[in-house]
């Protein structure tokens, strides 16, 4: 059996359903984006059904009347799992699990198969597991066939072995004691990231971040960047037309030359993608990556303008922001993929906001302007003559400023600069007159 049909044998087929009590602002689409991550977590979608009443069953979460139609609908469909459009509670996902005879997932659930399949570091693997392994510990009362059939995620401690309550005792205590191992592993992690963190913030190099709605182009962004600019063309990204392509916090030193042929350097991050109800645990366990916008002297908030849905994206996006400290932080809009909607004479720039089509490299060199007026617009040019005993200080300014001239004289080393202006303030009694 060659890859390919392995992978074909590995779809699940699964039914969709979805409960629509009028409180979602757009039902219809947050059931197509259901789909989507079905597809992304290599499901096979084979039918939906959709409820529409005023309040939530606090036992099945649908009717009892529809849960009966379910049950006969995924037998005649061949389902394999039912899948829900809303976070289930543990006593829902337990009976839906007994009436239906089918394992239940709910849209957390699916996010997180997402997550697992995608992870590729260790650091991205390990938050994935501790955000599964807390979903799943207030769930363990009749999920045993549902663990074992996605794979479980601790080895033995999740195996189909009965369900007594010493059993259960047994599980959820190796769950704990998993997480707290997990935990302890990634506040390591943690600390390594801030003391990167404060190298690039101690070398002065403006830290810009893309951020937005999954599958957007922030990384197609980033790695079009990497080949304009970038010091090393071997440090692209993964860019793939799915959700979330990539999971794991990329940072790079993007180095555009100004018209004075001086570099202007920024830090540019690639983040996780954010969605339409992302699970609580996810936010939680990926936060010490997520929280890389925090520290960022600007925002590139990237937006699929061909999406018809893209005003509710960003609302999405703002609020995940704000949940996460940063959303006070300026920001440049970056309206991509312009060109799938017949928009003539790209890029187009207004104020703080851009219409360009990434993948096609329209709007790259007019961004990176943008990005270097917003971020470069505290510095200022200094000329400050150091003398040959003050070594430290020319270093200092080698490192962290952009040297324009530079001359050897007899009471010291003449420089003229391009720095923020705290420095020039620093050393004001070596400064000039240019």
């Amino acid at each position: 059996m060659n890859h390919v049909d392995k992978e074909e044998t590995d779809i699940t087929k699964v039914l969709l359903v979805g409960l629509d009590t009028g409180e979602e602002q757009d039902f219809d689409h947050s059931m197509e984006e259901l789909k989507s991550l079905a597809e992304a977590a290599r499901k096979q979608v084979v039918g939906v059904i959709v409820q529409r009443m005023q309040d939530v069953n606090k036992a099945f979460y649908i009717g009892t009347g529809k849960v009966e139609e379910v049950r006969e609908y995924a037998g005649e469909c061949q389902a394999e799992e039912i899948v829900f459009d809303n976070a289930l509670s543990p006593s829902q996902v337990r009976n839906l699990g007994r009436e239906l005879g089918l394992p239940v997932l709910d849209r957390t659930n699916l996010i997180l198969d997402i997550f697992a399949i995608r992870a590729k570091t260790r650091e991205a693997k390990l938050q994935v597991e501790t955000a599964r392994l807390q979903y799943f510990l207030p769930r363990l009362v009749g999920m045993r066939e549902n663990l074992s059939r996605q794979g479980g995620t601790t080895g033995g401690s999740l195996s189909n072995r009965g369900a007594g309550e010493t059993k259960l005792e047994l599980d959820r205590r190796k769950i704990e004691h998993r997480i707290s191992e997990l935990k302890k592993e990634l506040e390591d992690m943690a600390g390594a990231r801030e003391t990167m963190r404060k190298k690039r913030t101690q070398s002065k190099i403006p830290k810009v971040a893309l951020v937005g709605y999954t599958n957007a182009g922030k990384s197609t962004i980033l790695n079009r960047m990497v080949d304009l600019y970038g010091d090393n063309k071997e440090k692209k990204v993964m860019e793939k037309d799915m959700l979330f392509a990539t999971l794991d916090t990329s940072v790079r030193c993007i180095y555009p030359k100004a018209d004075t042929m001086e570099n202007m350097p920024f830090f540019l991050t690639d983040t996780v993608g954010f969605i339409h109800k992302l699970p609580h645990g996810l936010v939680k366990a990926f936060r010490s990556t997520l929280e890389e916008v925090k520290y960022a002297d600007l925002l590139i908030q990237v937006v699929d303008f061909s999406d018809e849905h893209h005003k509710q994206h960003m609302e999405v996006t703002a609020a995940t922001l704000k949940e996460l400290g940063a959303g006070d932080i300026p920001q440049i809009i970056v309206y991509n993929k312009a060109d799938k909607c017949a928009m003539e004479t790209l890029p187009r720039k207004r104020d703080r906001q851009i219409y360009m089509a990434a993948s096609e490299g329209c709007g790259i060199e007019e961004l990176t302007e943008m990005i270097k007026e917003c971020v470069y617009a505290g510095r200022v040019e200094a000329a400050l003559l150091l003398p040959y005993d003050k070594g430290g200080i020319v270093s200092y300014f080698m490192e962290n400023a952009t040297v324009l001239e530079q001359e050897y004289r007899e009471e010291g080393v003449w420089i003229k600069v391009s720095c923020h202006r705290s420095d020039a303030d620093k050393y004001a009694e070596y400064c000039q007159d240019i």
